[in-house]
């Protein structure tokens, strides 16, 4: 490793991305369940269509993870440069 490497951003592999992906999937899924909804499910659920609303909700949440993690990056800091370590005395 270079000794004059600067800090990285931790990118993809920030926790933020995958959570906000995972929430925007699963919320993909539901929004479409939601479009294709039958009127007695509807009806069921008191005439709100709770897959359609949920989906969005999740998929504004999912983008909002993935926007925090864009404005606020983790910055990885360079490893420090280690000094030869004595063996310990006996």
């Amino acid at each position: 490793m270079a000794e004059n490497e600067a800090p990285h951003r931790a990118g993809l592999f920030d926790i933020r991305f995958i959570i906000g992906a995972l929430i925007g999937l699963y919320g993909l899924i539901v929004l479409i369940t939601g479009l294709f909804t039958s009127d007695a499910q509807v009806a069921k659920a008191d005439g709100l269509n709770i897959n359609l609303w949920a989906g969005i909700g999740m998929l504004v949440v999912g983008i909002g993870f993935g926007l925090w993690a864009r404005i606020r990056p983790i910055v990885v800091p360079a490893e420090p440069k280690q000094e030869a370590a004595e063996p310990p005395a006996h």
